[in-house]
């Protein structure tokens, strides 16, 4: 269908007015932040004689709705909303397993291993974690975490041993880096609390 002439100026001043509207409200600048890689410092405690070479079974399981580059908080009693303009550089799927097994060699005293394994290395103790909760608290800056893990040996000679724990990381502000630096100490306690359970489960 043709347009008629005389009706194009006034199509092409409007449109210009929208693109004009469009640019004058750009859309707020996004910030990318990612867990940092070195681990806080925790209050001293005794090194736990932890035994065997230990392999960290992947992946690691979060929640799904934690499968997405958005750093969410609260939103109500049980709602949950993108913290404005902030984005994981990196999707927490990664950056968990990852670091949670850095923390956990410090922790232990000596590597821990996940597949595909070297050669020559054969695990006698294995380790299995889920996250069931890594989130911004409700009651304040905080991040709360609770967690399942297991440990066996490979070979089946007992059953696993499971635990499980939760607790609450308090966060110096509700801004994007003091919640992610909770979420970054929260992982580094999980670590000790595996490696306290690791020394005296097999």
């Amino acid at each position: 269908m043709s347009i008629p002439y005389r009706l194009l100026p006034g199509m092409l001043l409007g449109a210009a007015a929208l693109l004009g509207g469009c640019a004058g409200n750009p859309l707020p600048p996004v910030s990318w932040v990612r867990l940092p890689g070195e681990a806080p410092a925790l209050a001293a405690a005794p090194a736990p004689q932890v035994q065997g070479v230990w392999q960290l079974m992947t992946p690691v399981l979060l929640p799904g709705y934690l499968d997405r580059d958005a750093l969410l908080v609260p939103q109500g009693a049980a709602g949950l909303q993108a913290l404005g303009g902030t984005r994981w550089a990196e999707p927490l799927r990664d950056a968990v397993p990852r670091l949670l097994r850095q923390d956990l060699a410090r922790e232990f005293g000596a590597p821990v291993w996940v597949a595909p394994l070297p050669p020559g290395v054969s695990p006698t103790r294995q380790l299995r974690v889920e996250l069931t909760a890594f989130d911004v608290a409700n009651d304040g800056p905080a991040v709360q975490l609770r967690a399942r893990w297991s440990l066996a040996d490979p070979k089946g000679a007992r059953p696993p041993a499971v635990f499980d724990a939760a607790f609450t990381t308090a966060a110096a502000g509700s801004g994007a880096n003091e919640l992610v630096a909770a979420h970054r100490q929260a992982l580094a306690q999980l670590a000790r609390r595996i490696a306290e359970t690791a020394a005296t489960a097999l």
